[in-house]
């Protein structure tokens, strides 16, 4: 019964990135990654010493850049429209997956760009998610004020919404057919749109996944945009300035941020030779994905327990650092780096490789013979991921990231909770293991 409520609810939701990622794997394993990842492993065991030694930490500081009057729902409308276009798209435009804008959109623009975008430039997904605007007129139609009581449930609604996103990605048979996309697309919207509708638009930052998703990805963004009444105000900061002002998290967003963490390395161990060879399943006769269905939904809750225990652990053996009315500690804080990180580094050759037929599907986008844009359908490349030079870019951006990410998260829970190294110990050597585990992933042999 709960499986079959799980299945029918992830097919309600908005899926994320499709299986069969576009990979470099062939050149990677003919490259001695092992002094990067033992490298970067020493990168992050020297930053939690030599900062608990020298009992020194940046100090995050942030400045103003000045203010303008806030806006209305135009941008919403915007995203509305461009939502509904898409579902047309979807449902009459053509049958592949790679030639139809979109699941294109949804895997590649909001999933992957998006998320780049927002840990760069800030939250700029609120203002254009396709709810607000549709949401304010409604309830000013209907005459609509105050909420039914969503409110109390918190973030637990955007937790459940993200477990159903990543069961729909990782597990359920057919994420990326256009058609089935544009229904399940349609009926999501519709179902936030009804509770936001009875609850007000506020609820949207809470309860909706994607929301709270790129919320707490623009934490980490050196620039963003600040409510002050009715202006907004834009500042800017060193990285992570936003994630030392935060409260402590929530159950539910604590719940929310180890299921990302577990989402994303339960998709990369998911397509390992590793993973299928520990279900029984030989990786060069793939059954294909409904075959997998049971064992990998276990995986996932099995992942995401694992990942809850392992940092809830570390937090616990830290003699220090927990806020004495909530019992919450702020060092969790840290790991929002971490879990932007690896969705970025993970969909990094997707971005590369499925962003261009992006283009070829807004220069056909119902598949009539035209040219928008002036290019050929044959326009995509992918050259680059044969070839040992650019792959080694590829990787060593990848490192990059996940090494940087490391770093930030450990002179955030150094300025978060000061303390010496029996505090500091068991989260570092936690950040310093998802190192190893999260690098180890990108190299590994896999079918993706």
């Amino acid at each position: 019964m709960c499986v079959a409520a799980a299945a029918g609810l992830a097919a309600a939701l908005l899926p994320a990135a499709a299986r069969a990622h576009a990979s470099q794997q062939a050149v990677i394993l003919l490259l001695d990654t092992t002094p990067a990842i033992v490298g970067a492993a020493l990168a992050v065991a020297a930053t939690v010493l030599l900062g608990v030694w020298a009992g020194w930490v940046p100090r995050f500081r942030a400045w103003r850049l000045g203010s303008w009057p806030g806006t209305g729902t135009g941008l919403s409308w915007l995203g509305f429209g461009l939502l509904v276009f898409l579902l047309a798209v979807g449902q009459f435009g053509p049958h592949d997956p790679l030639g139809n804008l979109l699941p294109l959109t949804i895997w590649t623009v909001i999933w992957v760009a998006m998320t780049a975008a927002v840990a760069l430039l800030g939250d700029i997904w609120r203002p254009i998610a396709p709810w607000r605007g549709p949401v304010r007129l409604a309830r000013r139609l209907l005459r609509r004020q105050g909420g039914v009581g969503l409110a109390r449930l918190g973030h637990w609604p955007a937790v459940a919404g993200l477990f159903a996103i990543a069961w729909y990605e990782l597990i359920s048979p057919a994420p990326s057919d256009p058609a089935g996309l544009a229904r399940v697309a349609a009926f999501y919207w519709t179902l936030v749109f009804a509770l936001a509708v009875l609850e007000g638009e506020d609820w949207l930052d809470r309860g909706e996944a994607l929301s709270l998703y790129f919320r707490l990805t623009a934490k980490i963004a050196p620039l963003w945009r600040r409510d002050e009444g009715k202006r907004r105000a834009l500042w800017i900061g060193v990285p992570g300035a936003q994630i030392v002002a935060m409260a402590p998290l929530t159950a539910a967003e604590v719940a929310f941020v180890t299921l990302l963490l577990a989402t994303v390395s339960f998709d990369g161990l998911s397509e390992t030779f590793f993973w299928l060879g520990q279900v029984g399943v030989n990786p060069l006769n793939y059954p294909g994905r409904t075959a997998l269905i049971g064992v990998n939904s276990a995986g996932l809750l099995a992942a995401w327990a694992l990942t809850a225990a392992l940092i809830l652990g570390a937090l616990a053996a830290s003699r220090r650092g927990r806020d004495p009315n909530t019992g919450r500690s702020p060092l969790l804080l840290g790991f929002l780096p971490i879990a932007t990180a690896y969705h970025v580094s993970h969909y990094l050759v997707t971005l590369l490789t499925r962003g261009q037929y992006v283009f070829t599907g807004l220069n056909d986008p119902f598949e009539r013979g035209w040219s928008l844009l002036g290019i050929n359908d044959d326009w995509a490349s992918f050259g680059f991921l044969s070839d040992p030079h650019d792959v080694m870019l590829i990787w060593s951006a990848q490192v990059a990231l996940i090494v940087v990410a490391h770093v930030l998260a450990v002179l955030l829970t150094l300025r978060l909770v000061p303390g010496g190294l029996r505090t500091h110990l068991p989260v570092g050597v936690l950040m310093v293991g998802y190192t190893i585990f999260g690098l180890w992933l990108l190299a590994a042999p896999s079918i993706g």
